[in-house]
Protein backbone atom coordinates (compact mmCIF):
# COMPACT_ATOMS: atom_id res chain seq x y z
CA UNK A 1 0.00 0.00 0.00
CA UNK A 2 1.32 3.48 -0.86
CA UNK A 3 0.52 6.31 1.79
CA UNK A 4 0.63 9.66 0.00
CA UNK A 5 -0.03 12.82 2.02
CA UNK A 6 -1.40 15.84 0.27
CA UNK A 7 -1.02 18.87 2.10
CA UNK A 8 -3.11 21.88 0.50
CA UNK A 9 -5.46 24.55 2.24
CA UNK A 10 -8.08 24.14 -0.52
CA UNK A 11 -9.74 21.10 0.38
CA UNK A 12 -11.26 20.99 -3.61
CA UNK A 13 -7.99 21.25 -4.48
CA UNK A 14 -6.80 17.75 -1.76
CA UNK A 15 -10.14 16.23 -3.05
CA UNK A 16 -9.05 16.74 -6.91
CA UNK A 17 -5.76 15.41 -6.50
CA UNK A 18 -6.77 12.76 -4.16
CA UNK A 19 -9.53 11.18 -6.79
CA UNK A 20 -6.75 11.51 -9.60
CA UNK A 21 -4.64 9.03 -7.43
CA UNK A 22 -7.40 6.68 -6.39
CA UNK A 23 -8.35 6.31 -9.93
CA UNK A 24 -4.56 5.89 -11.18
CA UNK A 25 -2.82 3.96 -8.47
CA UNK A 26 -3.99 0.17 -7.62
CA UNK A 27 -3.08 0.50 -4.11
CA UNK A 28 -3.01 3.85 -2.61
CA UNK A 29 -3.47 5.50 0.76
CA UNK A 30 -4.36 8.91 0.71
CA UNK A 31 -3.47 11.60 3.50
CA UNK A 32 -4.60 15.26 3.55
CA UNK A 33 -3.91 17.86 5.74
CA UNK A 34 -4.96 21.49 5.60
CA UNK A 35 -1.91 23.05 7.20
CA UNK A 36 1.43 22.77 8.64
CA UNK A 37 0.65 21.59 12.19
CA UNK A 38 -1.46 18.77 10.66
CA UNK A 39 0.79 17.59 8.09
CA UNK A 40 3.46 17.47 10.64
CA UNK A 41 1.33 14.96 12.85
CA UNK A 42 0.26 12.94 9.81
CA UNK A 43 3.71 11.93 8.77
CA UNK A 44 5.06 11.50 12.93
CA UNK A 45 2.08 9.10 13.02
CA UNK A 46 1.74 7.56 9.43
CA UNK A 47 5.09 7.93 8.05
CA UNK A 48 3.99 8.27 4.40
CA UNK A 49 5.43 7.22 1.48
CA UNK A 50 5.96 10.74 -0.22
CA UNK A 51 4.56 14.32 0.21
CA UNK A 52 2.47 16.83 -2.40
CA UNK A 53 3.01 20.08 0.06
CA UNK A 54 1.54 23.72 -1.43
CA UNK A 55 3.79 26.29 -1.45
CA UNK A 56 1.01 28.62 0.58
CA UNK A 57 -0.59 26.85 3.41
CA UNK A 58 -2.35 30.06 4.74
CA UNK A 59 -0.29 30.83 8.15
CA UNK A 60 2.99 28.47 7.11
CA UNK A 61 4.70 28.00 4.17
CA UNK A 62 5.05 24.78 1.86
CA UNK A 63 8.85 25.60 1.63
CA UNK A 64 9.00 25.83 5.92
CA UNK A 65 7.22 22.53 6.02
CA UNK A 66 9.43 21.07 3.84
CA UNK A 67 12.10 21.96 5.58
CA UNK A 68 10.81 20.79 8.44
CA UNK A 69 9.74 17.26 7.64
CA UNK A 70 13.48 16.92 5.60
CA UNK A 71 15.03 17.34 9.56
CA UNK A 72 13.36 13.94 10.15
CA UNK A 73 12.44 11.89 7.18
CA UNK A 74 15.42 12.49 4.70
CA UNK A 75 14.23 10.09 2.11
CA UNK A 76 10.46 10.80 2.01
CA UNK A 77 10.22 11.92 -1.48
CA UNK A 78 8.28 15.66 -1.82
CA UNK A 79 6.78 17.37 -4.33
CA UNK A 80 6.22 21.25 -4.16
CA UNK A 81 2.82 22.19 -5.12
CA UNK A 82 1.42 25.64 -6.45
CA UNK A 83 -0.30 27.70 -8.65
CA UNK A 84 2.70 30.04 -9.39
CA UNK A 85 5.11 28.27 -11.57
CA UNK A 86 7.57 30.55 -11.54
CA UNK A 87 11.90 29.69 -11.45
CA UNK A 88 12.46 31.67 -7.99
CA UNK A 89 9.79 29.48 -6.63
CA UNK A 90 11.24 26.14 -8.42
CA UNK A 91 14.71 26.76 -6.95
CA UNK A 92 13.67 28.15 -3.36
CA UNK A 93 11.70 24.59 -3.75
CA UNK A 94 14.95 22.43 -4.59
CA UNK A 95 16.92 24.85 -1.85
CA UNK A 96 14.45 24.03 0.70
CA UNK A 97 14.28 20.02 0.13
CA UNK A 98 12.05 19.20 -2.29
CA UNK A 99 12.59 16.84 -4.67
CA UNK A 100 10.26 17.42 -7.52
CA UNK A 101 7.80 21.16 -8.57
CA UNK A 102 4.49 21.39 -10.12
CA UNK A 103 2.49 23.59 -11.66
CA UNK A 104 -1.12 23.08 -10.76
CA UNK A 105 -2.16 24.90 -14.00
CA UNK A 106 0.35 23.24 -16.48
CA UNK A 107 1.02 19.70 -14.73
CA UNK A 108 -0.05 16.92 -16.42
CA UNK A 109 -1.93 13.79 -15.04
CA UNK A 110 1.27 11.84 -16.78
CA UNK A 111 4.03 14.29 -14.91
CA UNK A 112 2.40 13.81 -12.10
CA UNK A 113 1.81 9.90 -12.35
CA UNK A 114 5.46 9.51 -13.46
CA UNK A 115 6.87 11.47 -10.57
CA UNK A 116 4.97 8.98 -7.94
CA UNK A 117 6.30 6.05 -10.00
CA UNK A 118 9.57 7.09 -10.14
CA UNK A 119 9.40 8.25 -6.31
CA UNK A 120 7.84 4.66 -5.19
CA UNK A 121 9.58 2.13 -7.02
CA UNK A 122 7.32 -1.49 -7.38
CA UNK A 123 4.53 0.35 -7.11
CA UNK A 124 2.36 -0.33 -10.11
CA UNK A 125 1.44 2.66 -12.09
CA UNK A 126 -0.75 2.36 -15.57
Amino acid sequence: MLKVLIVDDSASFRGSLRDLLCQQLPRVLVLEAADGREAQELVRRTKPDLAFIDIELGMESGLDLTRKIRVRHRDMPIAIITNYDLPEYRLAARDCGADSFFSKTSSSVEDILAWVASASPGIPIP
